[in-house]
């Protein structure tokens, strides 16, 4: 690696880069190095705006960033080292196995299904690598949904508290949002309400929702 000043700006964006992928990736450091060790320009470089920089912008979360990254890998037909390290930065970031397969089935309806299956013939591998279940569980939302569907129908797959199922069953409508691999928050509306009269936390372990917790209610 090149020698800079501290004042560097590149330098700096190099370092924070650096140490974001290594929280990331448990072997991060030495497999920058590897990649990187003919043309560490250009390691400064990429790691520095990917990871120093847009990893740092707060105007995306980092399961949407790294999804957006996912999506645009395969897109570009990249089946190398690009879509190894986004799927670990991805699932360190708080995408689900399922998540990343069904960005993949997104991806392919406007990259074009040859690049996606390249892509899908390296998951194979990856996940394989990597001990993930494949096919992987069905996402977290996928779940919630399913789950939400069954408690409305008045079939609730486990215990629960009679002002959940109240909620559930008595909204017009249904806004679920994931926000890990194992959370997904659901808004219960009323007729056409933008204020929520009900937001649940729903856990879930592969395709169970194992707890509910309502956290407002009106």
């Amino acid at each position: 690696m090149n020698h800079h000043s501290p004042s560097d700006p590149m330098a700096t964006l190099y370092c924070e880069g650096r140490h974001t992928f290594i929280d990331l990736v448990p072997d991060g450091g030495s497999r920058l190095d590897a990649l990187f060790h003919t043309a560490p320009a250009m390691g400064e470089l990429a790691v520095g705006v990917v990871y120093g920089h847009l990893h740092a912008r707060p105007g995306l979360d980092p399961r949407l960033r790294e999804a957006v990254s996912f999506a645009a890998i395969v897109a570009s037909g990249m089946v190398g080292p690009p879509l190894s390290v986004h799927l670990k930065t991805g699932l360190a970031s708080g995408l689900a196995p399922g998540e990343l397969t069904e960005v993949l089935l997104q991806a392919s309806a406007f990259a074009g299904f040859p690049r996606a299956v390249s892509a899908a013939d390296q998951l194979n591998r990856l996940f394989a690598d990597a001990g993930l279940a494949s096919p992987p569980p069905a996402p977290p939302r996928e779940v919630a949904q399913a789950f939400c569907g069954l408690v409305r129908e008045g079939r609730p797959p486990m215990p629960l508290s009679e002002a959940v199922k109240r909620h559930l069953c008595r909204a017009e409508r249904l806004a679920l949002f994931a926000t890990s691999a194992s959370a997904v928050v659901v808004e219960c509306f009323d007729g056409i309400d933008t204020d929520p009269q009900a937001l649940l936390h729903l856990n879930v372990e592969g395709e169970t929702v194992v707890s509910v917790a309502l956290f407002k209610a009106h």
